[in-house]
């Protein structure tokens, strides 16, 4: 009985005899509000270009202003926190968040694209300081042999904003925007164009301004809670950033770890924003207009979004029993076979194996987190730089898999043959799983 009641604290999180149940939930609830920004923003994609009569290739400014913010902000984000805590950290991050939030406001006001951009740029700099800061602080709040399993337990709250951020965008910017499409709107005078803008730019500006209230309060909390720094205050703690480079590059687990996760996320990205194309062309296949075929696929979306959110909690009570390294390496050989299928079977059963592999993904990002922080000691600030700077595959692999859509081939439907890019981002997380195990 003693022995499961240590177990249990470890995993509710202590160290040295003090409870850190608080912090980790306050802390936890930053996954939420990371999860709510990334998935509130891909439909907006689509919105800007409608909104501003703009081209896709235009609109998709707003993914690398998004990716770019976390790209650049990660290494002074982690320079930041080595020179005060892990709570300074959080309330940088906190703050650029609602400051990038609030900038819509005047963005609006102005009615110009370029200003959303710098609005999404801030934010997702808050973005990339709460990432920075938030995994390894979770994976020092107790016991190192469950700091694998706590990131889970954190991260498992981040599909959850996911969903909520989804539900946002569908509901309440979606759902109310004019729907006169980019080429109807080129057909009407200034006046009436601008009328329209400006109303579609209020319906897309409201959810934002009442996240900036959630991101406040959280900012207000964060300083009013005792938050223990659990610094390393030792001479190699502050010690300067090119030895801790080295350092790292010196760590195998983590060097090949920052080049699992550049795939991971890669794949990642790449199955849920070409899930939408693959149902589409599936459910046209079967006589739905367009229309019907997107809304459809859409749901099957948020259907992959709940069975990745839900497996996260499953994937916590297996590692009580399989080491994380392994248990991600099995679920990356079914994510394989399972790509085999959307790639080579098709039709609606291949739209069920797409929405199983996110399944599979649940675990990975923080288990890869986990593992590649595991014996960095006190350079897990720089560290986790490295990781979050791993996101970038997010950005340039869906590019790889969109090539592939436009091209030629003949054999397979492009659409199907373009899913071979996230298979072979899932040979690479076998390896490391299987190598790091």
């Amino acid at each position: 009985m003693t022995t499961n009641n240590n177990k249990k604290s470890r995993l509710l999180v202590t160290r040295e005899g003090v409870s850190y149940v608080l912090p980790f939930i306050v802390v936890t609830c930053c996954f939420a509000l990371w999860g709510f920004a990334n998935d509130i923003t891909n439909p907006m994609v689509k919105a800007f270009s409608k909104i501003f009569r703009m081209s896709v290739t235009d609109g998709t400014l707003v993914q690398v202003a998004f990716y770019g913010g976390y790209f650049c902000m990660a290494l002074p984000a982690a320079l930041f926190i080595r020179r005060h805590s892990f709570k300074s950290g959080i309330v940088m991050g906190l703050a650029l968040y609602a400051l990038g939030v609030l900038l819509f406001l005047p963005a609006r006001a102005m009615g110009s694209f370029w200003p959303f951009l710098v609005a999404y740029f801030i934010l997702t700099c808050g973005l990339s300081f709460l990432e920075t800061t938030a995994n390894p602080y979770i994976l020092l709040m107790g016991d190192r042999e469950t700091a694998t399993r706590r990131l889970n337990l954190a991260q498992s709250f981040n599909p959850i904003g996911s969903l909520a951020g989804m539900f946002v965008a569908m509901n309440f910017i979606q759902a109310r925007l004019s729907p006169l499409d980019t080429a109807q709107r080129a057909t009407l005078g200034d006046a009436e164009f601008e009328a329209l803008k400006q109303s579609d730019l209020a319906v897309l500006v409201q959810p934002y301004v009442l996240l900036s209230v959630v991101i406040i309060a959280l900012l207000v909390v964060m300083l009013v809670v005792r938050v223990p720094s659990l610094r390393q205050n030792t001479s190699e703690g502050r010690a300067q950033l090119l030895p801790a480079m080295r350092r790292l590059w010196s760590n195998r687990p983590y060097r090949d770890g920052v080049v699992a996760q550049f795939f991971y996320v890669g794949a990642q990205i790449t199955c849920w924003t070409f899930i939408i194309q693959y149902g589409t062309r599936v459910f046209m296949e079967q006589g739905m207009s367009e229309q019907a075929a997107e809304v459809l696929s859409q749901r099957y979306n948020i259907a992959a979004m709940v069975l990745f959110c839900l497996m996260r909690f499953v994937n916590m009570y297996l590692m009580k029993f399989i080491k994380p390294g392994r248990l991600m390496a099995v679920f990356a050989a079914v994510a394989i076979l399972l790509l085999c299928g959307v790639i080579f079977v098709g039709g609606v059963a291949g739209m069920c194996c797409l929405v199983a592999v996110s399944a599979c993904m649940s675990l990975m990002f923080p288990t890869i987190y986990g593992i590649a922080l595991g014996n960095v000691q006190h350079d897990a600030e720089v560290g986790s730089a490295g990781l979050i700077m791993a996101i970038l595959g997010g950005s340039l692999l869906p590019a790889a898999q969109a090539m592939i859509i436009d091209s030629q081939v003949q054999l397979l439907p492009a659409v199907n043959l373009s899913f071979v890019v996230p298979l072979v981002c899932f040979v690479v997380v076998l390896c490391y799983g299987a190598r790091h195990s």
